[in-house]
């Protein structure tokens, strides 16, 4: 006889899904990874490649561009804190935010010459082309 595999989430029992986590903790524990990150464009060029993160709320300041051998991490941590004093009662609000996204870079890019600039909530990290993978960029691959 063969073993029965029971895969999560193709046939769902009733049981399960009304005893899930999120019945007793909602949103507490999230499976959907990525739920909160912001969404990142990337587009190539001849001359570049074009990272856009649309960031809204985040301040030039909030972000962190690093690179690491061949690996670009945009990261971002804001927190934000406000208390309001009344006669009888005091209100204390807080919230932190963070996200971190890696991109690994191809071997044609110009590390040094990596720019970032912010503008209307959105990021934009150009990532030029070394000069001789310019010409490399498409090529023609004949089928046997």
């Amino acid at each position: 006889m063969l073993p029965s595999m029971m895969r999560r989430g193709y046939l769902p029992s009733a049981i399960e899904d009304f005893f899930d986590d999120d019945f007793f903790f909602p949103g507490m524990f999230n499976r959907q990874t990525g739920k909160n990150m912001p969404a990142v464009n990337v587009a190539e060029s001849e001359k570049e490649y074009r990272v856009e993160v649309a960031a809204p709320g985040l301040d030039k300041k909030d972000f962190k561009v690093e690179l690491d051998e061949n690996v670009l991490t945009i990261s971002s941590e804001k927190e934000e804190k406000r208390e309001d004093k009344e006669e009888n009662y005091t209100r204390k609000e807080f919230s932190y935010t963070s996200f971190s996204r890696s991109f690994t870079l191809p071997e044609e890019v110009n590390k040094d010459k990596i720019k970032a600039e912010h503008k209307d909530g959105v990021l934009t990290i150009h990532i030029p082309k070394v000069g001789e993978a310019k010409s490399k960029l498409k090529k023609l691959i004949q089928i046997s």
